[in-house]
């Protein structure tokens, strides 16, 4: 039962912690009979807590508003935000699109599209990946609309997860930072970097704040 299975998760959380601090217990539910088990959208991520101040910590502190879409919450315990959990991509880019449409929100919305890495990535179905980013190509213009002159929009990945290798484990490829926004200039490189942080620096500083963890901001090579 449900109930049971995040109990015993909440339980290995409690055990998993220093010196090993084991980084996530993963709850993944699933209904079915031998030979055709489905998942169910109730998956839930028991996460160690971060080791240190993050740019969501750094956003609290500062009064900005942090919105999530997808298991973002999880992934940092509940630390610095709360997130509506989707039952796959359709779901979260619908979340996305009605967010930036509200003129009422403001602060920093965290979206993870969760299909591309439990759907197709681990699963190595590269049709299926394939439909998955002709479905979010196709949403990508409405979302551009939406942006305000004050919106700065970042489209990346977490972990590369490339569904034609031979492993079902994450791919140590780069993965790939594209900014959108009135602001930003067209065409411009941040060549490779050489940390995921520069990323949150960089947001940091879109919103005025001084924290930039062990990031560099790369702000001023994208700004027009």
């Amino acid at each position: 039962p449900l109930t049971e299975l995040y109990a015993g998760c909440e339980r290995a959380r409690e055990m998993l912690v220093a010196p090993n601090d084991v980084s996530r217990v993963i709850a993944r539910p699933f209904i079915g009979e031998p030979g055709a088990f489905r998942r169910t959208a109730n998956r839930r991520d028991f996460s160690v807590e971060p080791p240190s101040e993050t740019l969501l910590d750094a956003l609290a502190a500062a009064g900005i508003s942090r919105s999530g879409i997808g298991k973002v919450d999880d992934l940092f315990a509940g630390r610095s935000i709360t997130s509506k959990h989707t039952s796959g991509n359709a779901e979260g880019i619908e979340l996305i699109r009605e967010w930036l449409l509200n003129a009422g929100n403001t602060g920093f919305l965290f979206a993870n599209l969760v299909d591309f890495d439990q759907l197709y990535g681990h699963r190595n179905d590269v049709p299926g990946f394939f439909g998955a980013l002709r479905e979010f190509d196709a949403a990508l213009p409405t979302l551009r609309r939406a942006l305000r002159e004050e919106d700065l929009l970042f489209i990346t990945a977490d972990h590369g997860n490339d569904p034609t290798t031979a492993s079902s484990d994450h791919a140590r490829e780069n993965v790939p930072v594209l900014a959108i926004g009135p602001a930003v200039r067209p065409g411009v490189s941040i060549g490779r970097r050489t940390t995921f942080a520069d990323l949150g620096a960089t947001i940091s500083e879109w919103f005025g704040l001084g924290f930039r963890g062990v990031g560099s901001s790369f702000l001023g090579q994208i700004l027009g």
